[in-house]
């Protein structure tokens, strides 16, 4: 997975040229870290689970990156979404470097006892690489605000201090900023928004399907229906459901929540009544013949497999790394746009530098004053991606490497290179 990352970097200096210095940071992760996280389970039994955090790269400021809980967390993902982060702030322009953490865990196997005695232990096994100014971490897949309390607290514990800063992402009263959760949709939205300007789009007429219905997923769904798009479908990791006269996205939530299963429903008061919907699988969710395709669930959903079955006009990747570089190349072929994930989802990480900002000034802003601070960095830096894409006649991921790479490229080169010394 972390090769086939590092393959976006090619066609990004066949654009431009950096210094050879500049390839070779970015070709490794600065720091890796693995521990094993001892956990007394309810039962009395001893489990002994594995942790991983990877810095990737700090030139540009204290590393920053979520930690995810899933069965499939390894060393190479892990690396893999911390190379992501290194470029994802850098085309925020944030002034972070990269990282990310995981367990090789399934959550769902955990009571609620356990899964706080696991995220306390991950703090107190990688407590010493960790804080405001040096790596700071927040949710990703299967982790939430919940999580990120406690291991703010358990590491205010060992320290002796509060010091909230340390990671984001946490509940509102402990030190959390007004419209983190939802940050990663509203962010995506934005971009897609200010892509649908530049295409003359009537965002009435454009059709959307979700793959993923998680926080990132429901949100961008929630707040694209409100803005006028008609959402036909979306999915969650047990299949999904379609109507294509639009769906209901927060009764189909608010279902989902109760019953944990996915219909589309119409609430009126305290009663639920269930509407005409067609279940599909995941696999027949990405096929539909829709305007916009949003990939909110995790990495390698196409590949080049399924990849010339895609029907979609435009891809919209919310998760990190859903499409691989062998099916863009396909994709492109077929005329399909794809908004990348290092500008489309940097809204949870742009929203969660304004909680780390807040933390260190002891100063909080409303949600409304956030969402207008997201939304002017959303559509700067979308248009610049945009800009590059027509100048450098690129795809748009190209374009986003080029503006992230270059600001990259810049923070290397002025701490002193090769070519300054030797002059």
């Amino acid at each position: 997975m972390f090769e086939l990352a590092k393959q976006r970097l090619e066609s990004v200096f066949k654009h431009i040229e950096v210094d050879e210095e500049v390839m070779c940071r970015l070709s490794v992760a600065k720091r890796s870290y693995i521990a094993s996280i001892p956990v007394r389970m309810d039962s009395g039994e001893l489990q002994i689970f594995t942790g991983y955090r990877v810095q990737y790269d700090d030139t540009r400021g204290p590393t920053k990156g979520g930690i995810r809980y899933h069965p499939r967390v390894n060393l190479d993902e892990v690396t893999s979404l911390s190379f992501w982060m290194t470029v994802k702030c850098a085309v925020a322009g944030l002034p972070f470097g990269g990282a990310k953490g995981g367990v090789t865990v399934n959550p769902k196997e955990l009571s609620k006892l356990e899964l706080e005695r696991l995220s306390r232990g991950y703090i107190r096994a990688f407590s010493d690489i960790l804080g405001e100014s040096r790596d700071i971490p927040a949710p990703d897949v299967y982790t939430n605000a919940t999580i990120m309390g406690w291991m703010a607290d358990e590491y205010s514990v060992m320290y002796r201090r509060q010091e909230p800063g340390m990671i984001t992402g946490k509940p509102l009263h402990l030190g959390g900023s007004a419209g983190r959760e939802a940050a990663t949709g509203q962010g995506a939205l934005y971009a897609l928004a200010e892509y649908g300007r530049r295409h003359g789009w009537d965002v009435s007429t454009v059709t959307v399907a979700v793959q993923g219905f998680g926080n990132a997923g429901f949100h961008f769904a929630r707040l694209a229906k409100r803005m006028g798009f008609r959402v036909v479908a979306v999915s969650d990791s047990q299949g999904a459901i379609y109507s294509n006269s639009g769906l209901d996205i927060e009764d189909i939530y608010r279902y989902k929540m109760e019953e944990d299963k996915l219909a589309s429903v119409y609430y009126d008061g305290s009663a639920c009544n269930t509407l005409d919907y067609e279940e599909l699988t995941n696999d027949e969710l990405l096929e539909l013949p829709v305007d916009v395709l949003v990939l909110a669930a995790l990495e390698n959903q196409i590949t080049q497999l399924n990849a010339h079955q895609i029907k979609a006009t435009t891809i919209l990747e919310i998760a990190n790394g859903p499409v691989t570089p062998p099916a863009d190349e396909i994709l492109a072929e077929n005329g399909i746009e794809v908004i990348p994930d290092v500008l489309v989802n940097a809204g949870g990480v742009i929203v969660s530098y304004f909680e780390w900002v807040q933390n260190k000034a002891g100063f909080y802003w409303e949600e409304k004053e956030v969402n207008t601070k997201l939304k002017k960095i959303m559509k700067v830096e979308s248009n610049a991606v945009f800009d590059l894409a027509l100048s450098h006649e690129c795809s748009l991921r190209t374009a986003a490497y080029i503006h992230g790479i270059e600001r990259l490229a810049g923070a290397i080169g002025q701490r002193g290179n090769q070519k300054y010394f030797k002059s």
